[in-house]
């Protein structure tokens, strides 16, 4: 048998039975849940659609990036072509399409004897606050350079 000045800390003590049906009441009232349930969900949901746009904007000023690249190396890997005309090609290409999603671009050409060679890279506009995101894009080909046909069907003038 129990003292009876602990009694009160027994489980089947009727204090413990108000308790555990208080709690049983709250554990059953849903008043709330849905207003708790949507500050948590909304930005939740709202980062999810940024992250998104972000991604779609990435991807699009790396295209841009891309296609600047390959512009800028087929003028200077042309016959007669040069470093500055590459250079020029991709800057007009960066000014045509790139003025809305990229930013601070900068084309970069090496033309050597064999192989020209151009870096693009520039910054994308932010939809995330305190993001930077960078695009790089390179294209790399031989330099075309004429050379008269030779050998025994060769027609000379």
């Amino acid at each position: 048998m129990p003292r009876p000045d602990t009694a009160h800390h027994l489980p089947d003590h009727p204090r413990w039975a108000r308790v555990r049906a208080a709690l049983r009441r709250l554990r059953a009232d849903q008043r709330g849940a849905g207003t708790a349930e949507l500050v948590v969900a909304t930005p939740l949901l709202l980062l999810l659609i940024l992250l998104i746009a972000q991604f779609a904007l990435y991807m699009h000023a790396s295209h841009i990036a891309q296609a600047a690249a390959s512009e800028a190396l087929s003028a200077a890997r042309v016959s007669g072509g040069s470093a500055a005309a590459g250079n020029t090609e991709g800057q007009r290409v960066l000014a045509q399409l790139g003025s809305g999603p990229l930013h601070g671009t900068s084309v970069n050409v090496q033309r050597g004897a064999t192989q020209a060679s151009v870096t693009v890279t520039g910054t994308v506009i932010n939809v995330i606050p305190f993001a930077t995101f960078t695009v790089h894009a390179e294209a790399v080909g031989p330099v075309e350079k004429f050379t008269p046909p030779t050998g025994t069907g060769a027609v000379t003038p």
